[in-house]
């Protein structure tokens, strides 16, 4: 236990940070090119290329790592550009590389790029499953994810003998990492991008869904106070992390100064006396007292209260974005859109796929056009997961009926639910594919079936070079991100060697959360006395108006969806050359599901339908982010 097996990680957004960082006594410096990483909205910050390589020459002389972040998600017109840049890369040789996308892994190995790989916070790592397969691609380390104790963390450790990385000072998401699409289907600025709008940092008020009755007034309900793992540095320690990692690219060189110097006296001072060791109250008290919000530990030792919540906003950074209404279906500027556009070019008609949660929404799906139904996953209450008999007997009427079936895995899956999903596959139930949320589920379905494997729109497949990645690992098709524009969208399902779905219908999870709304904001509420109050249905109201609608599953996450509904009906021909057009009615009846999925069949069938049938069980349809032309890219 020494400074060779801890490492101290510190931001740098501008070369004086880069300075600052060192001189102060970071062992590593992480920062950025001028693209394709996650902070892109200020061009007077990041490295361009002459002064990354200045940046290593700097900081190698005096024994400092250099990580050089790539971790947003990567366009197919910023294909080229990457390759150029990962070729530069190989050239000036940087500590490692900070990836997200399954693309850069990919093109990492088919140029031979020479550079260790860290997995990135946004690719979602939460079971061992995930770090053994992200082994196999040159992964040394992961930045795990933010919902993870330091308990299971130290099992993840365990278990892989993977380096682990940890946030332990600064900004958090409140949504789960690459599973928050807010700020890029509403604004067309990506937060996997990184050109996050932060609408977790905006006001809202819970409501009754049903009556609007206020049940907890306007405040900042998602705005997580900032990490702080200072007084629990020996926890981080024994746990096994192997790097402290302080968030910061966008703050002056003298914050970056003062927290590296004050993390670094207070790390040297456990390790040089670990048993005589006790927090040094003055540093802590000039931490405290610099502090830009309030302190939380987040997940490190259990779920976040009240009090790791900045409700007032009075300590809130200004954040220069607000609520907006979201865009209808047919908004001016969707439908010019789509009159530009030329459709995606045709090769068969489009499968019609229905994400259901219950055996009669199967049947109706089934019974009104689908060609394919996915069940399993996660169920909303009040309605409970599917059975074994329940999944059983939709395979049974659906194979009746000469459909397929797949059996969903949650987007999300720490070990105990990946168990809970082998369980199924040791039951002989005849599915004719698994649709997998991420890449432990993925992992593991392959040593239990040789069923086909669907990757989900959790991937958030953006380019044909990840497309491609996943069919390397067996997947026979993708899901189209629901933050690409609809030319991006065409270039994708035109160039991918994977078949595409394309999701056109449907409620959309804005962000997926580990943190209990009904803990934090429910009156009266008690797990143990009323656990009934979460079969009541509530949301989220913003300053513009929309409504979020908030569902909690069996896994207890919480889900915050989009104020409209995605109805794409009037503009399906423009989709007909996608692989799949997927209808996610995991929300609806069995007889919306039943209305909504004949409409698109009789649309794919070629008939002229009206969604004027809809608006009256369906209301606040709206357009998702094809109000703009494209998710707007790092490049500049």
């Amino acid at each position: 236990m020494d400074r060779k097996t801890v490492e101290l990680l510190a931001p740098a957004g501008q070369w004086e940070s880069l300075v600052a960082a060192v001189e102060a006594g970071a062992d590593a410096v992480y920062l950025g090119g001028k693209a394709f990483n996650m902070r892109v909205h200020r061009s007077d910050f990041n490295f361009d290329d002459a002064q990354l390589k200045a940046a290593i020459d700097f900081a190698h002389g005096r024994g400092v790592k250099i990580y050089v972040t790539l971790n947003n998600l990567i366009s197919t017109e910023e294909l080229a550009p990457l390759e150029k840049f990962l070729r530069f890369l190989d050239e000036i040789q940087p500590d490692s590389i900070l990836v997200q996308d399954l693309a850069v892994i990919n093109l990492v190995r088919k140029l031979g790029v020479k550079i260790p790989m860290h997995a990135s916070v946004m690719m979602n790592t939460h079971n061992f499953r995930t770090v053994e397969l992200l082994k196999k691609f040159g992964i040394t380390r992961v930045v795990v994810g933010r919902e993870l104790t330091l308990t299971e963390v130290s099992l993840l450790k365990e278990r892989t003998g993977i380096e682990v990385e940890y946030f332990m000072h600064g900004d958090m998401c409140f949504a789960e990492s690459g599973q928050c699409i807010h700020s890029g289907v509403v604004f067309g600025q990506s937060g996997n991008r990184g050109r996050c709008m932060k609408p977790c940092r905006w006001i809202y008020k819970l409501i009754d869904e049903a009556t609007g009755a206020t049940l907890n007034d306007w405040s900042y309900k998602l705005a997580l106070n900032d990490m702080c793992m200072f007084r629990n540095i020996p926890d981080l320690i024994q746990a096994g992390v192997t790097s402290f990692k302080i968030e910061g690219r966008m703050r002056p060189p003298e914050f970056v100064r003062r927290l590296v110097t004050t993390y670094r006296r207070e790390i040297d001072a456990y390790l040089a006396d670990p048993t005589g060791y006790a927090v040094d109250e003055e540093r802590w008290q000039n931490l405290f007292d610099n502090r830009v919000r309030d302190f939380t530990t987040t997940f490190a030792f259990g779920a976040p209260t009240k009090i790791d919540i900045g409700l007032t906003g009075e300590r809130e950074p200004k954040i220069f974005s607000r609520a907006v209404v979201e865009p209808s279906f047919d908004d001016e500027s969707v439908k010019n859109i789509f009159a530009e556009e030329r459709a995606i070019k045709f090769s068969a008609k489009p499968k019609l796929s229905a994400r259901v949660s219950t055996l009669e929404s199967a049947r109706a799906a089934i019974d009104s056009g689908a060609d394919l139904i996915y069940v399993g996953g996660e169920v909303f209450k009040p309605l409970k997961p599917w059975t074994l008999a329940e999944l059983r007997e939709a395979a049974e009427f659906t194979h009746a009926a000469g459909k397929k079936i797949i059996l969903a895995t949650p987007r999300t899956s720490k070990d105990k639910d990946l168990a809970e999903q082998a369980e199924i596959f040791s039951r002989a139930i005849n599915f004719d594919g698994v649709l997998v949320g991420n890449l432990g589920a993925l992992n593991l379905i392959k040593t239990l079936t040789r069923a086909p494997i669907y990757a989900d729109v959790s991937f958030s497949v953006f380019n044909p070079l990840a497309a491609e990645f996943l069919r390397s690992l067996g997947a026979v098709q993708a899901t189209a991100s629901l933050e690409l524009g609809f030319a991006q969208v065409r270039s994708l399902a035109e160039n991918s060697s994977l078949p595409i779905e394309v999701i056109v219908h449907g409620a959309i999870e804005s962000m997926i959360c580990d943190h209990d709304f009904a803990k934090l904001y429910l009156p009266d509420y008690d797990e143990f006395a009323t656990p009934d109050k979460l079969n009541h249905h509530y949301a989220l109201e913003d300053a513009a108006g929309e409504v979020h609608s908030l569902r909690v599953d069996q896994f207890k996450r919480w889900h915050i969806f989009f104020g409209k509904q995605l109805c794409l009906l009037p503009y399906v021909e423009k989709f007909l050359g996608a692989a799949a057009l997927r209808i996610e009615a995991q929300n609806y009846s069995p007889s919306v599901t039943a209305q909504v999925v004949s409409l698109y069949r009789r649309a794919l069938d070629g008939e002229k339908v009206s969604v004027d049938a809809l608006k009256k069980n369906t209301p606040n349809l709206g357009a998702g982010v094809f109000r703009f032309k494209q998710s707007k890219n790092s490049i500049g």
